[in-house]
């Protein structure tokens, strides 16, 4: 069963209405107020592929009446923690893998959603092999979290795939790795 209604209160959005003035004319713009995020590409070296995770988003089981999506390890910035402190944490809760501070490099920050909530999301790049292995991953508390493994030889073709929902931070973090080694 689905039901859907008014979010009235929430611990991780507040929509809000801002009026003002453009080119001397009024206006006013609906929005969601959110956390900004960390999300990290993920790159196996032992099995030459990238580490993603599956989740479902009940936002886009609206669109697709599947609501699974391909995404980057990630998480919102919700404690008084450096990023990359949250991102390493990130990691190990949702893909079971320890990564030492000094192997997670940031590549850049953007913001997305930016005609909604318009969150900076911080992206980062680490390597990974079984030796950093601690658990099998999937999460903390209610979170369903599958891992998975694409290899590099398949990542192009996945990430044109418009069969598979994917988020827009994987596919910018995949062309951001393309750009920078020219294995592929």
């Amino acid at each position: 069963m689905v039901k859907i209604e008014a979010c009235v209160e929430s611990l991780y959005i507040q929509p809000k209405s801002m009026h003002y003035v453009q080119n001397g004319r009024e206006k006013r713009w609906d929005m969601v107020d959110a956390h900004n995020s960390v999300a990290i590409l993920l790159y196996h070296k032992e099995f030459d592929a990238f580490v993603f995770v599956k989740q479902f988003r009940p936002a886009i089981y609206l669109k697709n009446n599947d609501g699974f999506t391909y995404e980057l390890c990630a998480g919102l910035v919700d404690k008084e923690k450096s990023l990359a402190q949250i991102a390493l944490e990130e990691i190990e809760e949702e893909t079971g893998y320890g990564v030492a501070p000094q192997n997670l490099h940031k590549i850049t920050s953007f913001y997305t959603a930016v005609g909604l909530a318009g969150g900076q999301q911080t992206l980062y790049y680490a390597e990974l092999d079984e030796s950093m292995r601690l658990h099998q991953g999937g999460g903390i508390e209610l979170e369903e979290i599958e891992v998975i493994y694409v290899p590099r030889s398949e990542a192009k073709e996945f990430l044109f795939n418009e069969h598979i929902a994917k988020t827009s931070g994987l596919m910018f973090a995949l062309m951001w790795f393309f750009e920078k080694d020219s294995r592929v």
